[in-house]
């Protein structure tokens, strides 16, 4: 293939190497959460711009087809392929077949005649093989990281050697900075991982430029005048909190906090949602551990943990809620937080992660550290008490959320980032 000198993107392709990458995203499984939401949403939303998108991911379960088509998604696929054993791989584990993943992603393109414009890794795994792969046809490579590992590694907390061994933080750092010098450019999620670039990697380029995630404002919405709460098996009042379920995600935080919560409103619940359909011994041990915690403080009528949410409940959840919690310390952004904004709930999350350049405190929501269990309560309690300043930050959360972050705003900041780089 000889490089365009065309100013047209005829197809793109985009690579998620880990986790269960499908056309209807399996979400709450290992390694499976915003980052495939925002993969599979841009896709769509570049298509409908008439731009083609090509996913590749790894092909790991023999019964899953290599070629799938996206769900209202014109002319947008995923693609698996194979490398390694067949079984799913986390992430952390995944280093080593890589190199095998892009050969045979190099000779299926190959073999199937494809021509793509430009090559979008996301998160380092994908960043590797995008750089080998993207040089094989002479095509530019663009990466997004979602994760900094050396920010991680930085926030959080444990024995620095277990850390390692667990996590491979130093490879990580190390491919993650080999990508960041090599590819065309780069977008990362929040201004915030553009200062940890600098700060942490000493890394620094006119090619990185901010992009967020969006939301289907579509699917994710307020209640309309007159239109009744959605009825669920819940409680009539609760705070509603939504991730995957990791080591990382702050859930023993939020306990701490709604501990105190709970002595001073005596009607308030909290609902913590998410998880695989089917939870693996990872998942399982720390789901044990939350429910210890609820058990030791006495929480179990007040705290319910309601597991994998699909997807036909997931917006009556966030309607439902009087506000949304985002209780990690390290989150890189939060797509959760955005979906509940839209649906006009105040967001209450870190004011260390990426969500500080999208919430403005006491505007659209509420920064805290939530390891301060007393100043997290204390914003909860604020919120369910002064309704009228819920509904006012509901408000404003609802309107940033529809002026700034609409899936079909983002993909045009993707066509006029690719473009400004893509022939330089």
């Amino acid at each position: 293939m000889t490089a365009r000198h065309h100013n047209t993107i005829k197809r793109i392709c985009m690579l998620s190497t880990h986790g269960y990458v499908d056309p209807v995203p399996q979400l709450g499984r290992t390694d499976t959460g915003g980052q495939v939401v925002y993969v599979l949403e841009l896709a769509k939303a570049l298509s409908r711009r008439r731009t083609p998108v090509d996913i590749y991911t790894r092909w790991f379960d023999r019964s899953r087809p290599q070629i799938e088509p996206i769900p209202d998604c014109p002319d947008g696929r995923v693609i698996r392929i194979a490398a390694g054993p067949w079984q799913f791989i986390a992430k952390e584990e995944i280093y080593d077949i890589l190199p095998e993943l892009a050969k045979n992603m190099t000779n299926f393109i190959r073999k199937n005649r494809l021509d793509y414009d430009l090559f979008h890794g996301h998160y380092v795994d994908a960043g590797i093989v995008t750089l080998d792969v993207a040089s094989q046809f002479n095509r530019p490579a663009f990466f997004t990281a979602h994760s900094l590992g050396a920010w991680k590694r930085d926030q959080m907390q444990g024995d620095p050697e277990e850390m390692e061994k667990k996590y491979r933080f130093n490879h990580r750092v190390s491919e993650e900075f080999r990508i960041f010098k090599s590819v065309r450019a780069q977008s990362v999620t929040t201004e915030v991982q553009k200062e940890k670039l600098k700060e942490l990697y000493g890394f620094s380029s006119d090619n990185v430029v901010v992009i967020s995630p969006g939301v289907d404002v579509h699917s994710f919405r307020p209640l309309k005048q007159g239109e009744e709460k959605p009825k669920t098996d819940l409680p009539d009042r609760y705070i509603f909190c939504l991730s995957r379920i990791d080591a990382n995600k702050g859930h023993d935080l939020l306990l701490n906090a709604f501990n105190l919560v709970r002595k001073a409103i005596p009607d308030i619940h909290l609902v913590i949602g998410g998880g695989s359909p089917n939870p693996q011994p990872r998942e399982q041990e720390i789901v044990a551990t939350i429910r210890q915690i609820i058990d030791e403080k006495g929480m179990h009528e007040r705290v319910h943990v309601i597991g994998y949410v699909p997807d036909e409940l997931l917006v009556p959840l966030y309607q439902h809620a009087e506000l949304f919690v985002l209780p990690s310390i390290f989150e890189p952004f939060g797509m959760t937080a955005l979906e509940a904004m839209a649906c006009n709930k105040p967001v209450i999350a870190s004011r260390f992660g990426g969500i500080r350049n999208v919430i403005s405190s006491e505007q659209n929501g509420l920064l805290i550290d939530p390891s301060n269990a007393g100043e997290f309560a204390d914003a909860i309690i604020i919120l369910v008490q002064d309704k009228q300043l819920n509904e006012r930050m509901g408000r404003k959360a609802h309107r940033t959320v529809q002026s700034q972050f609409s899936w079909e705003a983002i993909a045009e900041r993707h066509l006029a980032f690719y473009y400004k780089f893509i022939y330089t």
